[in-house]
């Protein structure tokens, strides 16, 4: 941990062209509850002439950032200065986030962003993204996302027979399978004529790595009259109301149901009632880029895409439902 405290003071000076003195231990730290010293190391350091505490979050605890900011905001408090969070890595949605919410943080030669001290210096020491890193198409998640929730989870996986349960062509299939390995996502071998796909990490690592490829499935929003939807329609509860049956999160006042947007047309020719606004008795539609019934024999949609389609909403509760999301997950 001391390794990374330390390599903040040289990102500091190669960046700043300043002179940092090596970080020391805050000696406030013990003053502080067990759980705090035990997510964070506790460094202080001198940046432009201001003290800081560097709180270094433990590799072997990994914190949601709903945490990460309550906890940062009681170490503030007992240190009366500025507290930064540090960590290895923060992917886009997690920095985006911390800006939003004026939290300040480093990553050690890739991303610093301290309010207090008027810097901020995301992204501009970064290379140019590589071919890798770019997301991934709609199927190629959707493929991924199957594979990663089947039960039992297998490392080794036959992408076709997803695809085709999905009901994607040959054509897409490939597309999607040359996507994912040149994404370091999975290795692609043969047996006999079949082709097969092999995740090297475990499901949680894969979904981690993933992460910063993947979008929100969630192309459009719309309002629909509730009394003109015909019961057949294949539609999945989603947003709120999918995320309030997995946590202990408030129903919205009106449902939300996800349709893949290839059947919008087939549910307004059925009678389908597009809204200008919602009105009592309405429902939001979400329009997915790919169908929300990854999840066989479900009501909502699946708990991964759900955490991709909520993940930029800054409301605090919806944060914290996500989190109790997060250890719900089949791994």
């Amino acid at each position: 941990m001391q390794t990374l405290a330390i390599a903040v003071a040289h990102y500091l000076n190669e960046v700043l062209g300043i002179s940092v003195p090596e970080p020391k231990p805050w000696a406030g730290a013990n003053a502080l509850p067990y759980f705090l010293r035990d997510a964070f190391e506790l460094e202080m350091l001198e940046i432009l002439g201001h003290s800081v505490v560097l709180a270094i979050g433990r590799g072997e605890v990994k914190q949601s950032l709903s945490e990460v900011r309550s906890w940062l905001g009681k170490i503030n408090a007992q240190a009366g200065q500025p507290v930064v969070y540090v960590t290895h890595a923060l992917a886009s949605y997690e920095r985006r986030r911390l800006i939003e919410q004026k939290v300040p943080f480093i990553v050690p030669g890739n991303q610093l962003y301290l309010p207090d001290l008027g810097l901020d210096l995301r992204e501009y020491f970064r290379q140019r993204a590589s071919a890798t890193e770019a997301p991934l198409s709609p199927a190629a998640q959707a493929i991924l996302i199957t594979a990663l929730l089947s039960q039992p989870w297998q490392s080794d996986w036959q992408p076709a027979k997803v695809a085709a349960a999905l009901g994607y062509t040959p054509m897409t299939l490939s597309r999607a399978v040359r996507e994912l390995t040149a994404a370091g996502l999975a290795d692609a071998y043969t047996v006999g004529r079949s082709r097969w796909l092999r995740m090297a990490l475990p499901p949680e690592q894969v979904w981690e790595r993933a992460t910063p490829l993947l979008r929100t499935p969630v192309k459009r929003t719309v309002w629909v009259a509730g009394d003109t939807v015909p019961a057949y329609l294949p539609r999945r509860i989603a947003g709120v109301s999918a995320l309030a049956s997995y946590s202990m999160l408030a129903e919205p006042k009106l449902p939300v149901y996800a349709l893949f947007v290839n059947d919008w047309k087939a549910a307004t020719d059925a009678g389908v009632r597009e809204l200008p606004e919602p009105e009592a008795g309405a429902q939001e539609w979400q329009l997915w880029s790919y169908s929300p019934a990854l999840w066989a024999d479900a009501h909502t949609v699946d708990p991964l895409s759900l955490t991709l389609s909520l993940r930029d909403n800054i409301d605090d509760r919806i944060q914290l439902a996500l989190d109790e999301l997060k250890g719900q997950l089949p791994w």
